[in-house]
């Protein structure tokens, strides 16, 4: 079988490296044939990090770049596709390369409607409002990251719909010995684009630093890109020093808002750390409060104060760390690691193509 993937970015963007990259080994060894074509390359999304946005000549290139490769289509049994094929595009231009097409599997781990449906502008809400719910009732299947994305789908009419969570590889994110007689570490991965969530708990963290409680470490942010009020170590992310990076904390937390584009995160961060063998603080918004099963793999506080406490009870007590960090690394295994997940996904992508085979 052979699938044209066309994910949004190359292995550097996050969300196409969990959802997509790290699955291609194990469908190549079920037999399927995937073919990346990314829409914003490693270089584009690299540059935009440094800058904050994209060139849009580069840009504009890389969407007639997809629509070189969408002309050659019908040489693969499906298309797996991450959100939508041209994004700020109408809905009536993805459909051109959908409706004459191999069977569709759409891929979403956020909430990407919400950019559409509740922009500012009436004229993107009037032109893009539903764009997603159209592209999801046309697909074979829709592959969601959460229950919150699932339900949209199944509003929307898609004739299946399937959860699958954020997943790591288990065999390469495991608890790693901590140094003795060191402070113990706050940490935080993620992106440039998600680190504006830990101003949600700056006070918090002020306080714990202030008081030499603990150390903070961000990871994934651009160093001196934002000013904080707490002392902490700040690294860019690297994929060779990614595992090392999250083994090297003691605490790993995930603060987040309560709204409509939260509620689509897949906590992928909780499930590093917690493959790790270490416990999580993590605010109990969307996804969090499926994966972390509270005062078990780690805490879900709301508010400073209960953030405070939970935060305060993990770095004063070394054996409740181990012990939620040990539930947290069963949980990873049985529930979070690629090699639970994959075969499911073959079986979405198999019964895609095989739907169409027999029609």
């Amino acid at each position: 079988m052979k699938v044209l993937l066309l994910c949004r970015y190359g292995p550097l963007g996050a969300s196409s490296r969990v959802r997509m990259y790290q699955f291609l080994p194990a469908l190549g060894a079920a037999g399927i044939e995937v073919t990346p074509a990314p829409l914003v390359d490693d270089q584009l999304l690299s540059h935009r990090y440094a800058v904050g946005r994209h060139a849009r000549a580069t840009l504009i290139a890389r969407y007639a770049a997809r629509l070189r490769r969408l002309l050659d289509r019908r040489a693969f049994d499906v298309m797996w596709i991450e959100y939508e094929l041209f994004p700020w595009l109408p809905v009536f231009v993805d459909l051109l390369f959908v409706r004459r097409a191999p069977p569709v599997v759409l891929e979403y781990d956020d909430a990407v409607f919400e950019k559409y449906d509740g922009h500012a502008s009436p004229i993107v809400r009037a032109v893009l409002g539903g764009k997603h719910d159209r592209l999801m009732a046309r697909a074979a299947a829709v592959v969601a990251g959460n229950e919150y994305l699932a339900q949209r789908a199944r509003a929307a009419g898609a004739p299946i719909v399937v959860t699958l969570p954020s997943v790591v590889d288990t065999s390469l994110f495991v608890p790693a010995a901590r140094p003795a007689g060191t402070p113990p570490i706050v940490g935080w991965i993620g992106s440039p684009t998600t680190a504006r969530y830990l101003h949600l708990v700056e006070p918090v963290l002020a306080a714990l630093t202030s008081a030499a409680a603990g150390r903070v470490t961000l990871v994934g942010v651009e160093p001196g890109a934002q000013r904080w009020s707490f002392a902490c170590e700040e690294r860019r992310w690297r994929p060779e020093h990614e595992v090392a990076d999250v083994q090297g904390f003691d605490v790993g937390i995930m603060p987040l808002p309560d709204d409509p584009w939260t509620r689509g995160k897949c906590g992928y961060k909780l499930v590093q750390y917690m493959a790790c063998g270490i416990p999580v603080v993590a605010s109990p918004v969307g996804a969090n409060r499926a994966i972390v099963r509270d005062h078990i793999e780690g805490f879900l506080p709301d508010g400073d104060a209960a953030w405070t406490a939970s935060l305060g009870t993990l770095l004063a007590d070394p054996a409740r760390r181990a012990e939620m960090g040990a539930a947290g690394r069963a949980r990873a295994v049985d529930a979070y690691a690629v090699h639970v997940v994959a075969p499911r996904l073959v079986e979405v992508l198999s019964a895609a193509a095989g739907a169409a085979a027999r029609a």
